[in-house]
């Protein structure tokens, strides 16, 4: 498989779920990846291993996506490794759940920071290195952006936003042949939605599934072959996008 063949990518948030599963299709499909995690140096560098056993290239990076100066530093060592950059996907999230009444000023920024201004920092950083061959930016939102669930109005909202950064820079580095595109995951089953209370049996994996039409929770494969169509030449024409990988999950 080569769809990615000799293309460079740095994934956001890719010690484990979606963003692991995405680094390691991108490396099965020639891609050598930036395996960025902000806590998780063991989860990345199991991630980094599995994708050198099979064969592929990858490097994992250590970098907060909501501080500049560990942005500059992630692309600093993404073009020391590899000389340049063809695919950023932006995945590092922030997920809490929480009634109005207990939202704080420090929760407010934790949600912004990492899952706003995170993605427009990477996306600053990542245009010095496409240079003037172009290049393709994917953010993993959530189908929270549309179907905004109770409890998690900070989050729906910054998936939202990161939806609008789509539609707007897409317009705006179209004639620098720049790609970009959102991902609206479904119920996926992850780390991050175990520790949110979404578990195997629960009363939230009950409701989830119940208005999935494919009747099941999705898995991070499911993301990460999306995020591969999207990032190979197959999905030239596609750009400004918001594609739900949700199993059909339209509302509640």
């Amino acid at each position: 498989m080569s769809k990615l063949k000799n293309k460079v990518a740095v994934v956001t948030g890719a010690s484990k779920g979606i963003g692991a599963s995405i680094a390691k299709h991108f490396a099965g499909e020639g891609a050598k990846v930036v395996v960025n995690y902000a806590s998780s140096k063991e989860g990345a560098d199991k991630v980094v291993k599995a994708i050198i056993d099979n064969g592929g290239i990858a490097i994992s990076v250590q970098g907060d996506v909501s501080k500049e100066a560990d942005v500059i530093r992630v692309f600093e060592e993404t073009k020391k490794a590899f000389g340049s950059l063809d695919i950023l996907v932006n995945n590092a999230v922030f997920q809490g759940y929480a009634p109005i009444e207990q939202v704080s000023v420090e929760t407010f920024h934790q949600h912004f920071n990492v899952n706003v201004l995170g993605p427009v920092l990477t996306i600053q950083a990542s245009l010095k290195l496409f240079g003037d061959k172009g290049g393709n930016i994917i953010n993993i939102s959530s189908a929270a952006s549309k179907m905004p669930l109770p409890a998690a109005s900070l989050y729906s909202s910054t998936k939202a936003a990161l939806d609008a950064i789509t539609i707007s820079l897409s317009k705006e580095l179209g004639a620098k042949n720049i790609r970009i595109n959102s991902i609206l995951p479904g119920a996926t089953e992850t780390e991050g939605a175990h520790s949110a209370g979404v578990t195997t049996g629960s009363e939230y994996e009950k409701m989830f599934i119940a208005n999935t039409p494919l009747g099941r929770r999705g898995q991070p494969e499911d993301i990460a072959k999306a995020a591969v169509f999207l990032a190979s030449d197959d999905a030239a024409w596609i750009t400004g996008e918001q594609i739900s990988v949700s199993g059909g999950m339209y509302g509640f």
